[in-house]
């Protein structure tokens, strides 16, 4: 539980970089650049496995250290530390895998990181199932099960992609760095990987708050963080569905149909969040359970749950909103949008549990009333950029 934030952080700069990259391969597929898509690939995958390796490595050497900021309590710093140090270690199978998920969703098609993604996931819990039950690992065991699967996974991937896509056969005159594609790509893949790497730091900043009150309450948080990490995969699915087809279609200048898509989203992610909520409040306990056996923890994280499932309906409205600013383009957003995220979070946080004094209950709440002001937020941000975007395109056809 207590190095599950920082994994996140992890998993939200692969994932923000490797998002960035997938605007850009979109954006030229869009415009029918094909000349520029291997050298653009290859820019991707060399500058994500740099990536993953910096910060492997960074992983393995301050585990314990990154750990110690985050007050995590010394009954679980070694477990923790461990678990962290081997995460970071295989942290580049993660990279791999986004590296050949960037470039398939930028492409057009989503369904294949999808696929693998399932493999990965269905693989982790076997592994896990095997490594801390009949091998008696421990937590280091679900660490190694992780890692492995992630591996494999990446492996499966890279090779599927290179029998099937054309795009993936590079030979050796493709490897090389063509300055303006790379600024391009680290011109919306930082901003994008700062944002999601804020929004795990602000997620973060709550684990440390809630360390405070015991390794019950502890518990019952990352259960109901587990949770809502599968129930946002839908949500994430949708959006990084929609970021790509909102880069393709920017790149042809077909902005209305952008707008349409945004907007047949986000009746889906809001019939979806409503759906979601009415699960978790009736099966909340039989949710939790999966996750947990201590049945006070049970009844800690089934409240939680309902709690942050009141919102899910915003949440789903910052993956559409999200997915399509980044689509387009919009960096400046993505940078605003982690900070403010933050900032409402610690705000929302020190209101909460220390003003009105709801204690440990206050970060449940943090987590609805962040998701509130960041979902209105992202959609005035949308309805303003695409009409912006609309007049520079007019601007230019009219000279």
């Amino acid at each position: 539980g207590a190095a599950y934030p920082i994994t996140l952080i992890y998993i939200a700069i692969a994932t923000g970089a490797s998002m960035g990259c997938s605007v850009v391969i979109a954006q030229l597929f869009g415009a029918k650049r094909r000349r520029d898509l291997k050298t653009a690939i290859s820019t991707v995958i060399v500058s994500l496995l740099v990536l993953g390796v910096l910060l492997g490595g960074a992983g393995i050497l301050l585990s314990k250290p990154i750990l110690r900021l985050l007050h995590t309590q010394d009954a679980v710093l070694s477990t923790a530390s461990a678990y962290l140090a081997i995460y970071a270690f295989g942290i580049i199978g993660n990279f791999v895998y986004n590296t050949a998920a960037a470039i398939f969703t930028g492409l057009g098609d989503s369904k294949r990181p999808l696929y693998f993604l399932m493999i990965s996931a269905g693989l982790n819990v076997v592994l896990d199932l095997i490594a801390v039950g009949p091998l008696h690992m421990g937590v280091a065991g679900a660490a190694y099960a992780t890692v492995l699967s992630q591996i494999l996974s990446s492996v499966g991937s890279i090779c599927y992609a290179v029998k099937t896509n054309p795009y993936f056969r590079l030979k050796r005159g493709h490897f090389k760095f063509d300055r303006d594609i790379m600024k391009e790509d680290f011109s919306i893949g930082i901003p994008m990987a700062v944002q999601t790497s804020m929004i795990s730091i602000s997620c973060s900043i709550l684990q440390t708050l809630i360390n405070g009150y015991g390794p019950e309450v502890m518990a019952a948080y990352t259960a109901t963080g587990k949770v809502e990490g599968i129930i946002f995969q839908p949500f994430s699915s949708l959006g990084l569905a929609l970021s790509t087809f909102a880069g393709q279609n920017c790149g042809a200048r077909k902005y209305e149909r952008v707008r349409r898509a945004v907007w047949q989203t986000e009746l889906i992610t809001l019939a979806l969040g409503a759906a979601m909520f009415c699960l978790v409040a009736v099966f909340r306990e039989n949710v939790v359970g999966f996750f947990v056996t201590e049945e006070n923890v049970i009844r800690l994280g089934a409240k939680g749950l309902v709690i942050s499932g009141s919102m899910y309906i915003a949440l789903g409205t910052i993956y559409t909103m999200r997915g399509a600013l980044n689509g387009m383009g919009d960096v400046v957003f993505s940078m605003l949008n982690g900070a403010l995220e933050v900032g409402g979070r610690i705000v929302f946080a020190l209101i909460l549990m220390y003003v009105l004094k709801m204690g440990f209950w206050g970060v449940w709440y943090t987590n609805i009333f962040t998701w509130i002001v960041i979902a209105l937020t992202a959609s005035v941000r949308f309805a303003v950029y695409i009409r912006k975007c609309q007049r520079e395109d007019d601007g230019t056809e009219n000279a």
